[in-house]
């Protein structure tokens, strides 16, 4: 179990006051006809000022408000009451709250209360933020031990590619192409150096169209690929995307599956043999591919 989310932030001791209201300097015409409508712009930034100041107070009032409920499901947890926990965690994350902690101790509690589908789907919605958390990453590969029957497992290239996040394969990538782009710069305003710049050329080339690939793939995985988990004790595959439809295969609670299609509130997904058959989503949660 960790300790406390890393967006958590601790509310502030002292909170900034707004600044005392002012008159606008007033101006007068050579021969008014009528009162004058004073400036909008003094109105507009006191607004905009007191807006900002009211939406930080809320957002340190919701943090602490995370924060108390963090420490009281964890309390929980060490008292053994793990659905409790797993229950007391699933409410923060409803609130949109999100850590790579409170994933993680949330898919302990609901493993150890013996729900391996939310314990799976805790875990690899915390491997979206820390791809290389080994205790994570441990963590995940043991529950996927204790599923019943075959599922899905993502091929060595993608598990490589999902080594870093989409944000950081975009930063990595960004940096490359500016670093060619560069030593073309360099190229074109110092052509004595294009002997001496010849190798870094290519090794800048080869890693940018690299890196642009991996990143092609982390995208690709993210959002065209979904992954359905079993969170139910067992649910049931259909020939079609209705209740009444025949049933094709069963599925045990914690199996992932790949998602092939979607229709309304049901998904058409393969299993790990390679058979077909439409689940509801109240049997299955749905989770990008990498």
């Amino acid at each position: 179990m960790r300790t406390c989310p890393a967006n958590f932030i601790a509310p502030a001791e002292n909170r900034p006051q707004t600044a005392a209201r002012q008159n606008p300097s007033a101006k007068t015409a050579a021969a008014p006809r009528a009162r004058q409508r004073p400036g909008l712009r003094p109105a507009l930034w006191r607004f905009g000022l007191a807006l900002s100041l009211a939406l930080l107070w809320a957002g340190n009032l919701f943090a602490a408000d995370a924060a108390a409920d963090f420490s009281a499901a964890n309390q929980l947890y060490a008292r053994g009451k793990f659905a409790e926990a797993a229950a007391a965690y699933e409410k923060i994350l409803q609130t949109g709250a999100q850590s790579v902690p409170l994933l993680f101790n949330c898919g302990s509690a609901e493993f150890k209360a013996g729900h391996l589908g939310n314990a799976i789907v805790a875990f690899r919605r915390a491997a979206l933020l820390a791809p290389r958390d080994a205790e994570l990453r441990a963590n995940l590969a043991f529950v996927r031990t204790q599923v019943s029957g075959a599922t899905v497992r993502g091929s060595r290239w993608e598990d490589w590619a999902g080594l870093l996040t989409l944000n950081e394969g975009t930063l990595l990538t960004m940096f490359l192409f500016w670093a060619l782009f560069a030593v073309l710069a360099v190229r074109q305003l110092r052509p004595a150096l294009i002997p001496r710049l010849g190798a870094l050329t290519r090794v800048v080339v080869v890693l940018a169209v690299f890196s642009g690939m991996i990143l092609a793939l982390q995208a690709a995985n993210h959002f065209n690929s979904s992954v359905a988990v079993v969170t139910g004790a067992e649910a049931t595959a259909r020939s079609g995307p209705f209740d009444d439809a025949q049933s094709v295969f069963t599925v045990h609670d914690g199996t992932e599956l790949r998602v092939l299609d979607r229709h309304d509130a049901w998904v058409q997904a393969a299993d790990a043999a390679g058979k077909i058959g439409w689940l509801s989503t109240r049997q299955v949660a749905v989770l990008p591919g990498a």
